[in-house]
């Protein structure tokens, strides 16, 4: 047992919240890449042992055909060190973590990569260039992050989106911020995620702008401008998760206690709900980044390889969803 299951079963859970005995999210989206081609992908700055071995890992599992970007003889005698076999891999020279990243842009629009990863660079030095209007990666969408939370505390695959990137965002980047999440749950085998906006009350308060943009945005998906799935809000965290929470508190909605994406008001409070999840809750969460022309593999230097490989399979089903050559 891991050392985070061992930690899910000492964790005294919310009697409101039904609890399934164990993870059940993850393994079903790494099954689902079992006959899937791998995705070429610019793995950029791997120079320490998490990051290695979790593109290796990937590699090896089917999930990408990886080319590292960085110093050769130091990823070659990381190698060494760790027992990881990398000759097969391609090697991009790349003498310092911002040459290595506008190398993988370079090569994600010239379309010799499918998708990025994250090594152990810094995220703001792996998306700079990436963010970049004309020379990047950027599209008509305004780019986000998902976290993809697996936790014995809740039955669902729970999305939390954006904890990483977008730092304060207004009304019109929720819009796109919503609509990646919608999309990155499509991809993940969810045909019509429930989307709760979270503020800290269900009513809409005038002095708290996140009720008013949980307000437009609803009704905006009522008019078909955000679209492929139910939203509400504004909605608290309890009653996002917890149906007997919802009915203590009189609420009526297809969203409440199953929501399957949990919108944030901004990143501290998104970043702090995920981590807590993660380090009280026993949850696994894995990181990709939306809205750009390639899924990029977001995840911590912090984060293991398990959690890694993962994310690479999320990053598998995003492509094929937007390229549907085969049936996913």
């Amino acid at each position: 047992m891991s050392d985070l299951a061992m930690l899910a079963e000492a964790v005294a859970v919310d009697p409101l919240v039904g609890h399934p005995p164990d993870y059940h999210v993850f393994h079903k989206f790494i099954a689902r890449c079992k006959n899937l081609p791998a995705i070429t992908t610019a793995v950029v700055w791997p120079l320490t042992e998490v990051a290695l071995s979790g593109a290796v890992e990937a590699a090896a599992a089917g999930l990408i055909e990886p080319t590292l970007i960085g110093p050769e003889k130091a990823m070659k005698a990381l190698a060494a060190k760790i027992g990881a076999e990398i000759g097969a891999f391609p090697i991009v020279e790349a003498e310092t973590e911002a040459h290595a990243a506008e190398a993988a842009v370079v090569m994600c629009r010239a379309g010799n990569a499918q998708a990025l990863m994250k090594g152990s660079l810094h995220t703001d030095v792996l998306l700079k260039p990436a963010m970049q209007r004309d020379t990047g990666l950027r599209t008509a969408r305004r780019i986000s992050h998902v976290f993809i939370m697996d936790t014995p505390a809740y039955a669902r695959t729970l999305l939390i989106t954006d904890a990483a990137i977008n730092i304060t965002p207004d009304l019109e980047d929720k819009i796109h911020i919503v609509q990646n999440a919608i999309d990155l749950a499509h991809a993940l085998g969810i045909p019509e995620p429930k989307v709760a906006l979270l503020s800290a009350v269900e009513t809409v308060n005038p002095k708290i702008q996140s009720t008013l943009d949980a307000a437009a945005l609803c009704k905006m998906a009522d008019r078909g401008q955000i679209t492929g799935g139910i939203l509400d809000g504004p909605l608290a965290f309890d009653t996002a998760v917890s149906q007997k929470a919802a009915q203590i508190k009189k609420l009526v909605s297809p969203v409440t206690g199953q929501a399957d994406i949990l919108v944030v008001p901004d990143l501290e409070s998104g970043n702090m709900l995920a981590k807590q999840l993660e380090y009280l809750g026993g949850a696994q969460l894995a990181g990709i980044v939306l809205g750009a022309r390639v899924p990029t593999i977001l995840t911590s230097r912090a984060d293991s390889a398990e959690t890694r490989l993962t994310s690479c399979a999320v990053a598998v089903l995003l492509h094929y969803a937007a390229h549907p050559a085969l049936k996913v």
